[in-house]
């Protein structure tokens, strides 16, 4: 096991793994939770605890439990190499993420935060459906729905300034070998759907 990894990590593109650490999913997804939650809350310590419910249960929990299978051989690495390593950490992220939208909606938050979970929440779910008999491209759903997300929120411009990042991620996904070009680009169209179609559906029953 260490041969391989050792190989694997000297064959590996500088670059490429750089962007996949640097813009992997809970990676983006804390990032934009945490963008959210100040955007739309009342005061500095609301924003906090509203941030510390995303940072513990879309983010530190989920690659805390990928890291101890990591650690304990059952992964091979953080990026889930392996279609069949991916189905035990998704039930995972699944169920954090659900407790996250549950405690949100019950703390009575704006709806674009507690929907923020919601849409983490329904990535997990299709991806995990997916990987039942396919390795679509997690990071390139992510920061694709990351970008929607941003447009819809946020604004268009600000969405113009981060779409650089979907071919960048996809690009160093291929790049690693991680992903056929298909399953990028199947991530990136998925990625940019389900968020499209919750926030549009948001944005038409609640004004913001």
């Amino acid at each position: 096991m260490r041969t391989y990894r050792t190989t694997l990590k000297s064959s590996e593109s500088p670059w490429a793994r750089l962007v996949s650490d640097l813009l992997s999913p809970p990676v983006v997804w804390l990032l934009l939770g945490t963008a959210i939650a100040i955007k739309f809350a009342d005061t500095r310590s609301q924003a906090l605890l509203w941030i510390a419910i995303y940072a513990v249960l879309i983010f530190v929990l989920p690659v805390s439990y990928i890291a101890w299978n990591v650690h304990r051989g059952k992964i091979t690495d953080i990026h889930m190499k392996e279609r069949r390593q991916r189905f035990g950490p998704f039930a995972f992220s699944i169920a954090c993420s659900a407790i996250g939208w549950l405690v949100l909606r019950l703390m009575n938050t704006p709806e674009m935060v507690s929907a923020f979970a919601l849409f983490s929440l329904l990535q997990l779910a299709v991806l995990a459906i997916i990987t039942l008999v396919w390795q679509i491209s997690i990071h390139a759903m992510s920061i694709t729905g990351a970008v929607v997300a941003i447009g819809a929120i946020f604004g268009v411009p600000q969405a113009l300034v981060v779409i650089p990042l979907v071919p960048l991620v996809g690009a160093a996904r291929i790049k690693l070998h991680r992903h056929t070009p298909a399953q990028v680009v199947a991530g990136t169209i998925l990625g940019g759907i389900l968020p499209a179609v919750l926030f549009a559906i948001l944005m038409l029953s609640t004004p913001f």
